[in-house]
């Protein structure tokens, strides 16, 4: 069974340490304890019963309470599995800044952070050149490392 637990906002990690040694200290039959990116106010918790998730959370500071309903697998899925993208940015790329405050920026891939959603770039028109870090989403490859490479070698 999959309870909704309403905590302050903001304090979702603090609960889930909080819940997680609360659960290892009375030994109860909690399978899992979630903390779902950009769902902000509520964790999720699987457990074998009610009890054992009230039990969980019971006077613990932040955790305004178990919603009502228990939620199906299904419905929370798409918040708990990680979503797969494909990153097909390369070293040496050359692409086009999507957001401010460099929109419209040309700049050269330095250093790509999968992990993150992260590349390290070095703006094309700076006179110094200084590493800038944006997320993978507000950039756009214009031009391939590989298509010079074959260009200099004809």
């Amino acid at each position: 069974m999959i309870f909704i637990i309403k905590v302050t906002t903001n304090k979702e990690e603090r609960v889930v340490d909080l819940i997680a040694s609360q659960i290892l200290k009375k030994k109860l039959n909690v399978y899992a304890l979630a903390r779902p990116k950009g769902l902000r106010g509520y964790i999720l918790l699987e457990s074998a019963n009610r009890d054992s998730a009230e039990d969980a959370c019971f006077n613990l500071p932040y955790v305004k309470g178990i919603i009502g309903k228990t939620v199906a697998y299904e419905e929370v899925k798409n918040m708990i599995e990680p979503k797969i993208t494909v990153v097909n940015i390369e070293k040496d790329d050359i692409v086009e800044i999507l957001s401010d405050p460099f929109k419209k920026e040309k700049a050269k891939v330095i250093r790509i952070d999968k992990q993150k959603g992260e590349v390290v770039v070095g703006l094309l028109g700076a006179v110094v050149q200084i590493p800038v870090t944006i997320k993978l989403e507000n950039v756009k490859v214009i031009r391939r490392s590989t298509e010079e490479v074959a260009e200099g070698e004809e």
